[in-house]
């Protein structure tokens, strides 16, 4: 099985914010996990979708659990 990797440029447009906000995010251990390999830093494509899936809302007090239940 092949793996997907996204570079901090494509997981900037990915979620329409900045590059330095991502490398901000890393120093602060916010986001989702990251590789760096050789000074390269880059993430996989199931840590992206584990990130997304954590931070999923139904209302402003209400996170969407497991399953997609509330």
């Amino acid at each position: 099985m092949r793996v997907k990797h996204f570079n901090q440029r494509e997981l900037a447009d990915r979620w329409d914010v900045s590059e330095a906000t991502l490398e901000r995010w890393r120093s602060e251990g916010i986001g989702p996990v990251y590789l760096k390999l050789q000074g390269h830093v880059v993430y996989r494509l199931e840590d992206i979708e584990a990130y997304e899936a954590a931070s999923l809302y139904r209302s402003t007090s209400e996170r969407v659990t497991e399953g997609g239940a509330a």
